[in-house]
């Protein structure tokens, strides 16, 4: 594989790292601004609302410009959300930040999973995305846990510094690495050309599965503390150690994901959605142990992880026009799918149904991807026959005016 992967995969371990490690640091951070709680839990929603503003918007406004100067672009963008995280004066200053710093994560994992493709044959391209994505799930494993302990000993401003600091690493291997050919954007047609290409059905019903087949995965993630400690009985202190076992079963999923949609797309996607609704049915069981509780965690991150390479490439595939634009959509998709997930799956605890409700909650919406999924594959089976009909008479055409002409 290119070493030009290496520099997309530390870019994505940094953006991983900043936008999960808020959820551990929120007792310091609201201790130290004096807001309450639940109040310092509106950075974590501002990191999402930027992902879902700055995905598809700064993936259209840069579709004519050379991928990699947008890929350094979007990394600069970065580490200055996260440097001005660290000297936030105040709680409203820090909340803009984290808004900032969330602008470029969709367009960065949207063009990038665009030049990853483009720097390999055709029959390695999920698993060239997959290896861009292992960023992001090894900073589940490593990046999280060492920058919480960062903050948690240093403060955690320094932590965002620390992050930065990710940030300018990338930027330089992104420089280094990143070939100047094969990366300049296809010719478009402006914004609206962009936005154009994401009115067809398919890439709605692939965005659909997305939000669907993860929104699976966060409705019952959001609530796995209380899964391991009321139900498992784990000691609060080890779910650290579990959430860790959680990444790396991401970073299987992710791997296997990639390597097995190379052979058949469509069916690891499926293959993905089945297990991910199996594992979740199956949570109040695994739940009742701890050994098989921390046997659930690795299979939940493995079963949701595999279709993440598939999902990818499937939207890039139905806007091949815009697949930059598309790209970055998904990764719009899959952070409304995290507010979507944790919403239904409190509202499952909130009915009385038990901790591992959510769980079950998940699977409906795994079945539901499932669904969606099914829906799309019949629209691609509908268009292909229609396709092949066209082809066919547009190559009768020329014999037909041949045989008039004796």
């Amino acid at each position: 594989m290119p070493l030009a992967l290496l520099a997309l995969a530390v870019g994505a371990f940094g953006i991983g790292t900043t936008e999960f490690v808020m959820m551990g640091l929120l007792p310091d951070v609201a201790a130290d601004l004096h807001v309450s709680l639940p109040t310092a839990g509106h950075l974590v929603s501002a990191y999402a609302l930027g992902v879902v503003i700055g995905a598809p918007l700064l993936a259209a406004v840069t579709a004519r410009m050379s991928r990699r100067t947008v890929l350094i672009g979007l990394m600069a963008l970065f580490v200055a959300g996260n440097a001005l995280s660290a000297f936030a004066p105040g709680y409203d200053w820090l909340l803009a930040a984290r808004f900032l710093s969330g602008l470029p994560h969709g367009a960065f994992f949207g063009v990038g999973a665009v030049v990853a493709t483009n720097l390999v044959a055709p029959e390695r391209k999920a698993r060239s995305v997959s290896l861009m994505f292992l960023g992001l799930t090894v900073a589940n494993v490593v990046g999280v846990p060492v920058a919480t302990l960062m903050g948690q000993h240093l403060g955690w401003r320094a932590t965002f510094l620390g992050v930065s600091a990710i940030g300018l690493a990338a930027i330089a291997s992104l420089a280094a690495l990143i070939p100047h050919d094969h990366t300049h954007a296809a010719p478009a047609a402006g914004l609206r050309g962009e936005l154009a290409a994401l009115r067809s059905v398919p890439v709605w019903l692939a965005l659909g599965t997305t939000v669907a087949g993860f929104g699976a995965l966060f409705a019952a993630y959001s609530y796995i503390t209380p899964m391991l400690t009321d139900s498992a009985g784990y000691a609060e202190g080890s779910v650290t150690v579990l959430l860790a076992l959680f990444g790396v079963g991401a970073t299987a999923g992710n791997l296997l994901g990639g390597r097995l949609a190379d052979h058949s797309l469509r069916g690891t996607l499926f293959g993905g959605l089945v297990s991910l609704a199996g594992v979740l049915a199956l949570f109040p069981l695994l739940m009742s142990t701890t050994w098989t509780a921390a046997l659930a965690v690795i299979l939940l991150g493995a079963s949701a992880f595999i279709t993440g390479s598939p999902l990818q490439l499937m939207v890039m595939e139905k806007a091949s026009a815009a697949p930059s634009l598309a790209s970055s959509a998904n990764q719009a998709a899959f952070n409304l799918a995290n507010a979507g997930g944790a919403w239904i799956g409190g509202l499952a605890l909130a009915a009385g149904f038990g901790v591992t409700s959510p769980a079950l909650a998940g699977a409906g919406l795994a079945v539901l991807g499932l669904a969606v999924a099914g829906v799309a594959y019949a629209v691609d089976r509908r268009r292909v026959p229609a396709a092949g009909r066209q082809r066919v008479v547009a190559s009768h055409v020329p014999q037909e005016a041949e045989a008039l002409q004796r």
